[in-house]
């Protein structure tokens, strides 16, 4: 039980102990290729974490349970709609949205060019700063 819950488990969770309430965070990527890819990828953050916060739910009955599910597409999509009202959710305050969407975005961002210079290292058998010398010039 123990290894099938750290394979699957949150990305984060929130915690207000005044008003009882636990908020699963899971951030998850998506082939944004699809108008729907946002409501993919959410029941299936919602299914991963189904068991944990139904056993929650029986452990400490007077506490709020609730998921909270961030998408992002492969391609740099973030629905900032979406994403701000989760942010609301979570109560961030409405002056630092701005700069959470950011650095959130500038993220993803750097985590597509980690990848798009490694393949351009396996496919050019360049490595280092070749790659980057390389992948600024195309």
């Amino acid at each position: 039980m123990k290894i099938v819950f750290w394979n699957g488990r949150p990305d984060g969770i929130v915690i207000n102990k005044i008003h009882q309430t636990l908020c699963i965070l899971e951030f998850k990527g998506s082939s944004d290729r699809n108008n729907n890819f946002l409501v993919v990828k959410k029941d299936e953050a919602n299914k991963q974490h189904k068991s944990i916060i139904e056993a929650l739910k029986v452990a400490a009955t007077e506490w709020t349970f609730e998921q909270i599910n961030f998408v992002a597409g492969r391609r740099g999509a973030v629905m900032e709609d979406d994403f701000y009202n989760k942010l609301e959710k979570l109560n961030v305050q409405a002056g630092k949205r701005d700069k959470i969407l950011l650095a959130h975005v500038q993220r993803i961002c750097e985590a597509h060019d980690t990848v798009m210079r490694y393949c351009y290292q396996q496919i050019h058998g360049s490595s280092g700063a070749d790659a980057t010398t390389s992948m600024e010039n195309v």
